[in-house]
């Protein structure tokens, strides 16, 4: 009894101090996510470097690391500058008056008549149209410049998350293998259980990233690409936000350049809008097609409708890191449910024994009791 009762208080303070511990890691779960993120990502060039060099983990951590911060964090934070940039000046533009949505939807209804047919059957009224299309970019643009003065403002505080962040994923690097070890003995839900939810957690974190993220990546830079060769104001700042729409599953970069085509065509620039239509449909939208199954392949084991709302739910839940997360989610949802269907599930006790399984036991269906 004594016994019993020292135990399930120690449950108690257990879950009370691992839950405050969790509260006090609260302000850092961008940095911890991305490190183990990072960590999981490139274990294979770890893995890959400890077999040439030999067993010396901190150099093989660091030039692991090293390779992470050169090829995809400068890259991010230097793109990422430039977008701030061009959004705050789009802001400015737009407030001053030197851009307005508005005409650019005048033009458009003038160059075809059909849309204002059917803004009239629909009994749409077009000037609260441009005014909340007007309001619609203002206040986009003016989150994003609001975002810029943040971002300036605690320059410190994101310094300082980025190098938690690499300080945290080079342990990751360097004792992973150790810390999964020590976490299939501490959680109580058995070690196969444990190894199969460990590696739907990498699976799903290398298709999220390694996947989606390059795929909308190359979307999103061809789009600013082509707008930059045809003297789209903006390329930079609209490639940008391609990648962003390409990382919603079915939304996809054509929310973005398929107005842009329909304004060319608009105005007259009809090959212009012929090209931004025929790399739009036959560059942009196949790279999806041809990229991703070679990515990801069937990682994720999940149905497109699941996907895309777990998506959707990761990043209304948790901003921009819910689209890694939303999907973690519904993945491990899905794995735990497969892993009690596989375990627990029991047969009703009123189906009889198929009739081979009587035969196995030595006795004869057709025999009865004498």
């Amino acid at each position: 009894m004594q016994e019993a009762l020292e135990k399930r208080s120690f449950l108690i303070l257990l879950v009370l101090v691992t839950g405050l511990f969790l509260y006090l890691m609260k302000p850092f779960f961008g940095a911890v996510l991305w490190a183990c993120i990072i960590g999981v990502l490139f274990h294979p060039v770890q893995v890959r470097l400890e077999a040439r060099w030999g067993q010396r983990p901190n150099l093989t951590a660091l030039t692991t690391l090293t390779l992470c911060v050169v090829m995809v964090i400068i890259p991010v934070l230097f793109v990422l500058g430039s977008f701030v940039r061009e959004g705050a000046a789009l802001y400015q533009a737009l407030q001053s008056g030197q851009i307005d949505p508005g005409a650019y939807l005048d033009r458009i209804r003038q160059a075809f008549p059909v849309i204002q047919d059917l803004l009239d059957r629909l009994q749409v009224d077009v000037e609260g149209l441009k005014q909340r299309l007007g309001d619609a970019a203002l206040t986009t643009s003016g989150f994003i410049a609001q975002n810029t003065l943040q971002v300036g403002r605690n320059t410190l505080q994101f310094f300082i998350s980025l190098g938690l962040m690499l300080y945290l994923a080079f342990f990751l690097l360097r004792d992973g293998e150790k810390l999964l070890l020590l976490l299939e003995r501490a959680l109580p839900i058995g070690d196969e259980r444990e190894r199969l939810l460990f590696a739907r957690f990498s699976e799903v974190a290398r298709a999220t990233v390694k996947g989606n993220l390059v795929v909308a990546t190359i979307q999103g830079t061809l789009g600013g690409l082509v707008f930059w060769v045809l003297g789209i104001p903006g390329a930079l700042l609209w490639g940008v936000v391609m990648i962003l729409l390409s990382l919603i599953p079915v939304v996809g970069a054509g929310l973005i350049w398929g107005p842009v085509a329909i304004y060319l065509f608009a105005v007259g620039d009809w090959v212009q809008g012929l090209v931004l239509v025929i790399f739009g449909a036959g560059v942009i939208g196949l790279v999806d097609n041809i990229l991703r199954p070679i990515l990801v392949g069937r990682d994720t084991k999940l149905p497109d409708y699941v996907v895309l709302l777990s998506t959707l739910g990761g990043l209304v839940t948790f901003g921009m890191n819910g689209f890694v997360i939303g999907p973690l989610i519904a993945v491990l949802f899905a794995a735990f449910w497969g892993i009690f269907i596989r375990d627990f599930h029991i047969l009703p006790e009123e189906e009889p024994p198929p009739p081979a399984m009587e035969k196995e036991n030595g006795q004869d269906p057709g025999d009865g009791a004498t």
